[in-house]
Order: structure tokens, then C-alpha cells, then sequence
């Protein structure tokens, strides 16, 4: 059962020749035993109940669904009917899910088995997984360095055979590049493919539920399994959920791939160039066209994104305050003191950091000057890249440009941090899906992740080229 594919997996339990009971204990003992890597906060104390209830099904010859028996982990963001949620935050260490959220309750529905809750940063916020209640998550490849962020532990888990897949939530690259840093397969998709209905908002116009995975077919069954609309969330797309595996074909022959000369000429001259262009002449020998484009105001991305994000934080974070939602301070004496008290002790430093930036570019005076501007700026850059995909079909971005940096060697430096974000940021701003796969390695053979973006609703095309590349694809020597 080592390393096995979701698809796999599920196979082999429908057919009798793998236990979903085994799978599942499987993967519990290798939580335990690797549980310095401190990926998984909880293991579901029904999980083995529910993995006997898909053998039964088996045994019965019952129909079964996509997923039947697939151990999944799901990021400690996600509400589940009757278990914790706390967004890695003392303000929620007591939280219970009231409700199940939609996309986790989907995987339910085909028979997927809810293993446990994942490690990330406080309420989504970090790009290490070090601004967590629980302690920071590490490289499931180096555990002296960082697992990313904020989606650490789904993505870590997914790496050190954990579970066989895992649900983040990407708000500014929290799927994609902690998927690069443990060389695993994240999808970030087209705003509103999935319902965002129990999932602890960070910034509203920006979060989206990704999987994590070992395969991008695995991928493409997953988000296939999740996405659709949600009469809870509507934000959620009508239109209709492709099958994704379908349109997976084996060939990219005349496919249109764009390089953006803007980051190129932000990653020439570090060791990732000659890997990018390594795979881009690799593309170019298979019959992918190569297309040379332009993304205005693409650099502006990054200060546009840490404008709305905080600033959407702030409203969505006014929630907690020691009354209903969290933990209240038990010195406090009215009802100011309950506000101040309990934020002060709920909230970590990066989640203050980021409310105080975000009630500065709202308040009176500066709204115009920041926030107005940022919006405008957003749909700049939105229209930017429709005008690159009238040019070519899919554009090629690293994921990160370098390995997983060693625990605790940002901590200084918040705004060093926040550049992680470059090659992310602008998908999320578009609103456009991204995927980040492994293809190469870098320092001390750690993983790097090279990402494909497409224009909305495009994720088919991009999990066909990211196949061919995983299935064909030769890394670096």
C-alpha cells in the first residue's frame, strides 16, 4: 500500500483486493510514526467506523462511490459535523462544526473516508506553516525545513504517505506552494468552482478549496468529486462539472504555451532559469507551441493582493471577539474588555499584523488611496491576463523559485516572507485556476514545482499538459 494513487487505492477497494479498514489503519500508524513532522493535529476517531461501513458495501456488492474507501485529510479549516475546527488558532481550540462543509461533505458522499484534520498557519495566514497554535509543520523531505503555507500539512501529508489525498485552501498560493516545497500536485481552481460553504473565510473574493494530491489524474478525480454549485455559496459557478480525467488525452501537439517575459526577467540568473528552460524546450520538441506574452501590471500583483487580503481579513475576522465564536478572557470585566482581552490573547502576530494593515487601508482617509486603487488594479491585472490567453492556451510560472527554506530563518523579516508569494499571487488576483507540479530538484535534491495557469474554467487543459510532463518529463541532471 506504500505511496499507492488515490485511483489506485479506490480501486483496488472496490475490487476486494485492498480493505478500506486496512488502508485506513495504514495510514493512522504512519501519522504516529511519523508524527515529529507534526502534519496531522487530529485523527477522527470514526474514520475506522466508516472504513468498516465501506467494506460492508463491498462485501454486499453496494454501489460505491468515487472515492469509495480513500483515507482524505482535510485542512483544520474545514468545518465537519461534530468534530473540532480550530484554524490552528487558540481563539478556536475548543471550536465543534455546527455543519459539514460542502466539498468536504461531496467526498463523503462518494464513499471517501474523512481521516483527520491538517496542520496550516493561524486562520490561513503564513507562507511556512510556522504561525500555527499547534507548532510549526515540517518538510516532508527536511524536517529542518519549513512545509509552506499555509496549507502545510495537507500538502506534507499527502508527501509522507499520510493519507492519499488531502483538501487545502489557497488564498495567495497556500496550496500551490507548499505542494511545490514537499513535491506534491496542488490545484488552486477558477474562483468559485468550489463551494467555499463551511470553510473559515479569510479573504472572501480570494480563498478557494484545491486538492493536494499524488498524481495529477488523482487531481483531476478529486476536483471532479468536489467542485460544482452550492446553493450555499453564491459565489459558487452554475455552470456545469466537467469530468476532468476525460479530458486528459496524452498528447500536447499543437498546444500554445506563453512564458511571460516579465518573470523571466525576475528569475534570470538564479538556479531555477535553466530548469524553466529546460522544460519549455522540452514542450517546444513535443509539438507545444511556445508564445512569448506580456501580463501588464503583473508586478503590482503581490502589493495588490496584500491590500485586499488583510483588508477582507479585518471584516471576516470581526467575528471573533470573545463572545460567540472563541475563547473569552476570563479577566475581563465588560464588554470592551472582553473585545481587547480576548483578541490580544486569541490572535498570533501575524493574524494582528494582518488586521492592523487591513483596518489601516479601510479607514477614513486611506480607503480611497489604497483599497479603491487595489480594486481597480485587480481588474487590471484580470484583464492583462485575458488579453496573454487570446495568444496561447496555457502560460508556465514557477511555483516558487527556490527549495523549502530552513524553520525559523524568515521569522525576522515578514515582508521577505510575503515575496514567497511573487509567482503565486496573480492567479488568485485574477481569479484564474493554477496548478503546481513537481518537475525538477534543487538544493540538496529538494523538490521544486513549476506552475500551469489557464483562463477560467480551463482546468481540463491544464491537468493534460501537467500529466504529459509528470508521465514524460526528465528532470534536470
Amino acid at each position: 500500500m506504500k505511496d499507492t494513487t488515490l485511483i489506485q487505492l479506490v480501486n483496488d477497494i472496490k475490487s476486494g483486493k485492498t480493505k478500506a479498514v486496512d488502508a485506513v489503519k495504514y495510514y493512522i500508524n504512519n501519522i504516529k510514526e511519523k508524527s515529529y513532522l507534526n502534519a496531522v493535529v487530529e485523527v477522527f476517531d470514526d474514520a475506522i467506523q466508516k472504513a468498516e461501513e465501506i467494506d460492508k458495501k463491498v462485501k454486499n456488492k453496494e454501489p460505491l462511490g468515487r472515492l469509495a474507501g480513500a483515507p482524505i485529510i482535510i485542512k483544520d479549516n474545514m468545518l465537519y459535523k461534530g468534530k473540532k475546527c480550530t484554524c490552528a488558532s487558540y481563539f478556536l481550540k475548543d471550536f465543534i462544526s455546527p455543519y459539514t462543509a460542502t466539498v468536504v461533505d461531496r467526498i463523503i458522499k462518494e464513499d471517501g473516508i474523512i481521516l483527520g484534520r491538517a496542520n496550516m498557519d493561524e486562520f490561513a495566514m503564513g507562507g511556512s506553516n510556522e504561525k500555527s497554535y499547534y507548532g510549526p509543520c515540517k518538510n516532508a523531505h527536511d524536517s529542518t525545513r519549513v512545509a509552506g503555507g499555509s496549507s502545510g500539512g495537507s500538502a506534507c501529508a499527502v508527501a509522507a504517505d499520510l493519507c492519499v489525498a488531502s483538501l487545502g485552501t489557497d488564498t495567495g498560493g497556500s496550496v500551490r506552494q507548499p505542494s511545490s516545497y514537499n513535491g506534491v500536485f496542488g490545484m488552486k481552481p477558477t474562483y468559485g468552482k468550489n463551494s467555499r460553504y463551511g470553510i473559515v473565510a479569510f479573504a472572501s473574493s480570494l480563498d478557494q478549496v484545491g486538492p493536494i494530491t499524488k498524481t495529477t489524474m488523482d487531481n483531476a478525480l478529486l476536483l471532479s468529486v468536489i467542485a460544482g454549485a452550492d446553493e450555499h455559496d453564491d459565489t459558487s459557478l452554475r455552470a456545469p462539472v466537467d469530468n476532468y480525467l476525460s479530458q486528459i488525452k496524452g498528447n500536447i501537439n499543437n498546444l500554445k504555451v506563453g512564458y511571460c517575459k516579465q518573470i523571466i526577467e525576475k528569475i534570470k540568473g538564479t538556479p531555477y532559469f535553466s530548469k524553466y528552460k529546460k522544460v519549455l524546450d522540452f514542450l517546444k520538441s513535443q509539438g507545444a507551441h511556445l508564445v512569448e506574452i506580456s501580463i501588464e501590471n503583473i508586478e503590482l500583483a503581490l502589493p495588490c493582493y496584500y491590500i485586499l487580503a488583510p483588508a477582507e481579513a479585518t471584516s471576516n475576522l470581526g467575528r471573533f471577539d470573545g463572545i460567540k465564536y472563541s475563547t473569552r478572557n476570563k479577566d475581563a470585566k465588560n464588554i470592551g474588555q472582553i473585545y481587547n482581552f480576548s483578541r490580544t490573547d486569541g490572535f498570533g502576530k501575524e493574524v494582528k499584523r494582518r488586521i492592523m494593515l487591513g483596518n489601516f487601508v479601510l479607514s477614513s482617509g486611506y480607503f480611497d488611496a489604497y483599497y479603491n486603487k487595489a480594486k481597480a488594479l485587480q481588474q487590471n491585472i484580470r484583464e492583462s491576463f485575458k488579453t496573454a490567453f487570446s495568444k496561447c492556451d496555457v502560460i508556465l510560472f514557477p511555483t516558487t523559485s527556490d527549495v523549502a527554506f530552513i524553520i525559523g530563518s524568515m521569522n525576522k523579516n515578514p515582508i521577505e516572507m510575503y515575496l514567497i508569494d511573487l509567482f503565486t499571487v496573480p492567479a488568485n488576483i485574477a481569479g484564474i485556476p493554477a496548478f503546481s507540479l513537481p518537475f525538477d530538484k534543487g538544493e540538496n535534491n529538494l523538490p521544486l514545482g513549476l506552475q500551469i495557469l489557464a483562463n477560467d474554467n480551463n482546468e481540463g487543459i491544464i491537468y493534460n499538459l501537467a500529466d504529459f510532463i509528470e508521465k514524460n518529463y526528465k528532470e534536470s541532471k
